[in-house]
């Protein structure tokens, strides 16, 4: 299946510049997320690490942090909020490809190592679709009536113990600007039934990244800045409140209120890195058109 609309070109955006990456350095003190412990040291969660191709996974954590830095100068702030223990949800943008690779690069060298949810095509690619495999890749197939099979897989893996990393926007945002769009409310589904599975609130967490929109990956050089914030933790409680009264599924209001949070704390994190005043309103998927309104 196609995504329809096209993301715009790197022209639509300037480039995230030195002077505002340090402005945002002495404000957070930026670190490098694609070298092992980029915070300092803290305790590996082993039994992750074990599980899910220890060897294979090293190598190919190393290339890809090795590529990362070929072809960006990339810095992050937050990556201490990353729990040592215990499942958690990162909600990541989707700029371009690079918000695949720079939060999951970060994941892994924090000593954590969760299963993420990404188009099944990725995982046909020659040679790049092992390698998905490999460090965890959970397929999503984009046809239509697989949304409630991808939301029971995204809950059977966080209350088996284990954290999960998805991108709800569903593909690259088709906003001009590249500010977040409109997000799929199943975030909000996984997230409100992990938690009332488990009992207790599913920490969730935005991963927002900025400043690979303006990369040429036929010629990267110079390298461009790419800067990363893995944010505060984002409370939901109040939308578990009555969770013991709902149904088989929580409640479609709760789950598309929790997805509207989401996409409001990404584009306030993101207006931060770029410096920028968000446009009015947000880029509908459904409609290609931006609509006004929360």
């Amino acid at each position: 299946m196609t995504s329809p609309g096209k993301p715009s070109p790197r022209s639509a955006v300037r480039p995230l510049s030195d002077e505002q990456v340090a402005r945002l350095d002495a404000r957070h003190h930026l670190v490098d997320p694609s070298r092992e412990r980029p915070t300092g040291p803290r305790e590996d969660n082993e039994a992750e690490i074990e599980e899910q191709n220890p060897r294979q996974t090293r190598w190919l954590l190393a290339g890809a942090s090795f590529v990362v830095r070929l072809h960006s100068k990339v810095r992050a702030w937050g990556l201490e909020r990353i729990p040592e223990r215990g499942v958690f949800i990162t909600a990541a943008t989707h700029v371009t490809m690079f918000d695949v690779f720079v939060p999951m690069m970060a994941l892994f060298h924090m000593g954590r190592r969760p299963r993420y949810m990404a188009k099944a095509e990725l995982g046909h690619w020659p040679v790049i679709g092992r390698w998905f495999r490999l460090v965890g890749m959970q397929p999503v197939p984009r046809r239509s009536g697989q949304a409630k099979a991808i939301e029971d897989e995204s809950i059977r893996i966080l209350t088996s113990g284990r954290p999960l990393t998805v991108w709800p926007e569903g593909t690259v945002t088709r906003d001009p600007k590249k500010w977040p769009m409109s997000l799929k409310n199943g975030v909000g589904i996984i997230a409100l039934q992990a938690s009332r599975k488990l009992g207790h609130q599913v920490p969730l967490f935005c991963a927002v990244t900025w400043g690979a929109a303006s990369i040429n990956h036929w010629w990267p050089w110079p390298r461009k800045n790419v800067v990363m914030c893995y944010d505060e933790r984002l409370d939901y409680a109040d939308l578990l409140a009555d969770m013991e009264s709902w149904g088989p599924e929580p409640p479609r209001a709760a789950a598309d209120e929790l997805a509207r949070r989401i996409r409001e704390r990404m584009q306030a994190v993101m207006a931060q890195i770029r410096d920028e005043r968000p446009p009015e309103g947000y880029w509908d998927y459904r409609t290609m058109s931006r609509v006004s309104g929360k």
